[in-house]
C-alpha cells in the first residue's frame, strides 16, 4: 500500500470516528449508568466474534485495568458450556457490526434470562441484537476501508473507539485517580512511575539522620557508612522533626570555602530549607521535582515533619 492510500484509509476512519462522535445521544449515558451500577460482586463481561472480538478482548482489558472487573467470553465458547459464566450481578457488552452474528444471538437467551444487562455495539440498529438489548450504541453503517472494503478496518475502529469511551467517562465518573491506576500497573516502566515514595523511597540502614548540632566530621562519617552512600543526610532536632540537610554538594561548597569545618557542628552549614515529599505522593511527582529544583534527594517526612525516607536521583534512573 503506498502512503497516499494510507493517507485516505486514515481518513477515511477519521471522519467516520467524527461522526460517530457527533451521533452520539443519550443512549451513551445509559451505557454509562449501567457499568457503574455493577455491584461490587459483579463483573463486566465483553464478548464479540471475530475482528469483534479482538476489541472486546481488549476494551475488557481497558475496563479491568481502571477498576472495573471485566473479562472476555468468546461466544462459540459460550454455547459450548461457559453460559454458567453469566451471572445476573454482572452487565455484558456485546459487539457485532452486523449485530446477526450467530454465535452472538445464541447467548442472548440465555443472558436476558439471567437477567444481565446487555449494552450492544453495533452498525445495525434494527438487527437482534440491538433489539434484545437494553442499550445500543451505534457505530453506524459504515465503510470498510481498504482497496475491497471487505476486511473489518473502520467498523473495528469505532468499536475500538466506543468502547475506549465508555471507559473512561466510567473512569471519570468514578474519580478513579493515578493512585488507584497504580495499584492495577505495577510492573514495567510505567509501574514504577505510578509507585507511590513510600514503595521505592530508602529507610532504616540505607538513610542517613543525624542530630542538629553534630560535629561535620561525625556527619560525614554517618553519610559514608549508610547502606548506598545516599549523599545526603537528614539533620534533626530533639524532638526529631527534620531541620536541614546537608549533601555532596554542600561538602564541595566547605572544602572550598570552610578548610576547618570538619570539627564544627553541621548546623553552621546545612541547607535550613530542605525539600521534602510525603511518602504517599507517587515516583514521577518526586521525579519532577527533582528536575525541576536541580537536586539528587528528596527527604520523605511523616505528618510530624520526622526524616522517614530518602528518594535519590539514582533511585529514578529507570522510570
Amino acid at each position: 500500500m503506498s502512503a497516499d492510500s494510507a493517507r485516505k484509509l486514515l481518513r477515511l476512519q477519521s471522519e467516520a470516528l467524527l461522526r460517530c462522535s457527533e451521533g452520539l445521544s443519550a443512549d451513551y449515558n445509559r451505557a454509562v449508568e449501567l457499568v457503574l451500577q455493577i455491584p461490587e460482586s459483579g463483573r463486566l463481561i465483553v464478548s464479540g466474534m471475530g475482528k469483534a472480538g479482538f476489541v472486546a478482548m481488549k476494551i475488557s482489558a481497558t475496563f479491568a485495568s481502571t477498576g472495573v472487573p471485566s473479562f472476555f467470553l468468546h461466544p462459540a465458547e459460550a454455547v459450548h458450556g461457559d453460559l454458567g459464566r453469566f451471572h445476573e450481578r454482572d452487565s455484558v457488552i456485546v459487539l457485532s457490526n452486523s449485530g446477526e452474528t450467530e454465535e452472538v444471538i445464541r447467548m442472548l437467551p440465555y443472558i436476558k434470562r439471567v437477567g444481565c444487562p446487555i449494552i450492544a455495539i453495533t452498525g445495525n440498529l434494527t438487527s437482534t441484537l440491538a433489539s434484545h438489548s437494553d442499550v445500543y450504541l451505534n457505530i453506524g453503517k459504515v465503510l470498510e476501508a481498504g482497496p475491497l472494503g471487505l476486511a473489518p478496518t473502520t467498523s473495528t475502529t469505532l468499536m475500538l473507539a466506543l468502547g475506549d469511551a465508555l471507559a473512561m467517562s466510567v473512569l471519570e465518573e468514578r474519580k478513579f485517580t493515578p493512585e488507584d491506576f497504580a495499584k492495577f500497573h505495577p510492573g514495567g516502566n510505567l509501574g514504577r512511575s505510578l509507585m507511590q515514595v513510600s514503595e521505592l523511597m530508602r529507610t532504616g540502614d540505607r538513610q542517613c539522620v543525624v542530630a542538629s548540632g553534630t560535629p561535620s566530621r561525625d556527619v560525614l562519617h554517618a553519610i559514608t557508612a549508610t547502606a548506598g552512600r545516599p549523599g545526603a543526610a537528614a539533620i534533626v532536632d530533639n524532638s526529631g522533626r527534620l531541620v536541614g540537610v546537608f549533601t555532596d554538594g554542600d561538602l564541595r561548597r566547605c572544602l572550598e570555602k570552610e578548610p576547618k569545618f570538619l570539627d564544627q557542628p553541621i548546623d553552621l552549614f546545612m541547607g535550613t530549607s530542605p525539600k521534602t515529599i510525603q511518602p504517599e505522593s507517587l515516583i514521577q511527582e518526586a521525579l519532577r521535582q527533582m528536575t525541576h529544583l536541580k537536586i539528587d534527594q528528596l527527604i520523605v517526612v511523616n505528618d510530624q515533619h520526622h526524616p522517614i525516607g530518602l528518594v535519590d536521583i539514582q533511585d529514578l534512573a529507570a522510570v
